[in-house]
Order: C-alpha cells, then structure tokens, then sequence
C-alpha cells in the first residue's frame, strides 16, 4: 500500500518513519500541504494524511475521488477546515484524532495560567525596559489553590485540565452542555455565566462550531472579574479578537494566554516577513500581560507520536475498506 503524508514536520518524521518500517508500508513524507497545487502529488496513492490549519479546497475532493483515493485522515483533532458535506457527496471520508494526548494541551494552558498568574511578563517588562529589579507590590500575585477555576468545555482535555487544577488546590467550576457525573469528584457543574463572573482563571476547551464562534465577546469580557485571566488552548475562533484587545486595553480583564488565534492559519505553523504579521497579533505580542505560543500546546513526543500513528492507521483501514472510530462525516 502507497500512502503519502502531507504537510510533514521535521520532529513527526522519525515516528511516521517507524510506522512505515513497522506495518511494512511505503510512506511518502512531502513538506507541502494539501491544496489545489499539489493535489497531483497523490495520484497513484491508496491514502493520504495532513496537518495543516488551511482551509481544504472543496475542488479538491472530487480530483481524490477519481484517484480511487476514499478518504482524507488529518492529523488534528480540529476538523473545521474541511467541508464535510462536500467531502461526504465525493465518497471521501474525514477522520480526526479527538483524544492524542489531552494531557498536553492541558499542561500548555496550566503554563500560560502560571505565567500570567504571576506577573512573569510585567516583571520582564520592569527589568528590560526600565532596568528596575526592585520588588513591586502591584505586581504581588495569587496563589492556585486560592484560585477558581472555570472551565467553559469538559471533553477530554476539560477533564484533564479539571484534574490538575483539583490536585493543586484551586476551587474548579465547569460548564457543558452534556453533564459528565463522572467529573464531580473534580468540579462543581453551574452555568456559564457563573464561570464569567466568578472565575479567576477562565479557560476554554470546546470545538469550534457556529454556535461557539467568538463565544468569549464583549459581552462576555464585561462581567469577567477586572482580575480575570483568559486561557484559549482550543481554538481561535472562540474569542473575538478585536474585543479582547479592547478588554485588556481598558483593563476589563488581568490577562490572556493564547495558544491560538482567529485568522492563524496565514502565521502559525509558518516563517514570514514583518510584513506579513497582522495587527491584532502586534497589538497583543506587545502587552507585558498577554502571552502568545503558535499553536504549539501539542507539541510533545507523545502528542506526536500518536497523531503519526493514530492517523497512519486509519488512513490503511479506510483504505482498505474497513471502519474506523474517528469518521466525523
């Protein structure tokens, strides 16, 4: 069997490598991802599998269609990119990887809370720009276990965040709309407005879906506590942007860390000129309260790992003509 593996990154190589010497497989690894310009690439192949934040052409699918080529396994758990219905009516299957290593992204949005928790940025601030090593008093922080926590999503990456909130002593709310008994002894379940105004650590773990879009407004930035720190390690699109900046400019809220953007697919995952880098990101990468990270909450040898392996072995499966748990179409 030929796959190809699209939009292959350095560190994945050395896994995809091992699988392919493992399963006895031929795995092409190509650096470009999937678009309209390098579709060609895959004719003659029986599977493929990508990673990328661009938006597939739906032009696309029919061209892998008629290469005999049934479905597309994205090493991601986000699927947003991709037209199911369109994929759906072209006989291509889309599969994801919802669960590769919930600890990783949990632990990424723990470092983000810790950072801006503490002061750490406005401290760098007061040493680099003013050479002032002196203790400042308004720069005095909480401590986690005096904390609430809220959750906004309680999947598998909510579960494993409420858990390491819960064993360092921080109070933990959740909202979702499906109650999950089974997190009780980790978190109180109240509403979303509850989380908004009572929490002191707001983080967020849902797909992003038309009802989730800039879920985190205005609105929503008004009734957080002026103290409030606001975590994304899901997706961009949950917070509206323009009304962040606006929030952290007037002081509405303490802080953000943000391992994600709207609008990121032009900028994370890629080396580009000044230029290139839009506004908001400018504005946001500015403020001593504000940490960015591109996309990267994934990135350990374990989540990398799995999202080889886990996608490398559904992509055979459908290929195959077998069925897989992670069809999301």
């Amino acid at each position: 069997m030929k796959i190809i593996m699209y939009d292959t990154h350095q560190h994945e190589r050395p896994y995809a490598q091992i699988w392919a010497q493992a399963h006895h497989q031929k795995l092409t690894m190509v650096e470009e991802p999937l678009t309209m310009e390098t579709v060609h690439l895959a004719e003659g192949y029986d599977g493929l599998s990508v990673q990328q934040t661009i938006q597939i052409d739906n032009d696309i699918y029919p061209i892998l269609a008629n290469y005999g080529i049934n479905h597309i396994s994205t090493r991601t758990a986000g699927f947003d990119n991709f037209d199911l219905a369109v994929a759906k009516q072209h006989g291509i299957t889309i599969t994801n990887i919802p669960s590769y290593s919930p600890r990783a992204i949990a632990e990424m949005g723990l470092t983000q809370a810790m950072y801006l928790l503490r002061n750490i940025g406005r401290f760098h601030e007061q040493m680099d720009q003013n050479h002032d090593f002196t203790w400042s008093g308004n720069l005095i922080s909480n401590e986690i276990y005096r904390c609430t926590v809220g959750l906004i999503g309680t999947g598998r990456i909510g579960t494993a965040t409420a858990q390491i909130y819960k064993a360092l002593g921080a109070r933990v709310l959740a909202y979702d709309p499906r109650y999950h008994p089974e997190l009780e002894p980790f978190v109180e379940f109240v509403d979303r407005d509850t989380i908004l105004r009572q929490a002191d650590i707001i983080t967020l773990h849902t797909p992003l879906t038309p009802q989730t879009k800039n879920m985190i407004g205005a609105a929503e930035l008004r009734v957080m506590k002026p103290t409030a720190i606001l975590i994304n390690v899901a997706r961009g699109g949950l917070v509206d942007t323009q009304a962040l900046i606006k929030a952290l400019q007037d002081h509405e809220i303490a802080g953000a860390g943000l391992d994600t953007l709207a609008n990121e697919q032009n900028l994370f995952g890629h080396q580009v000129s000044p230029d290139q880098i839009p506004e908001d990101y400018k504005i946001l990468r500015a403020m001593p309260n504000v940490i960015i990270t591109p996309h990267v909450a994934f990135l350990t040898q374990t989540a990398v790992q799995n999202l080889v392996q886990i996608s490398l072995d559904d992509t055979v499966k459908l290929a195959q003509g077998q069925r897989t748990n992670h069809a999301v179409n």
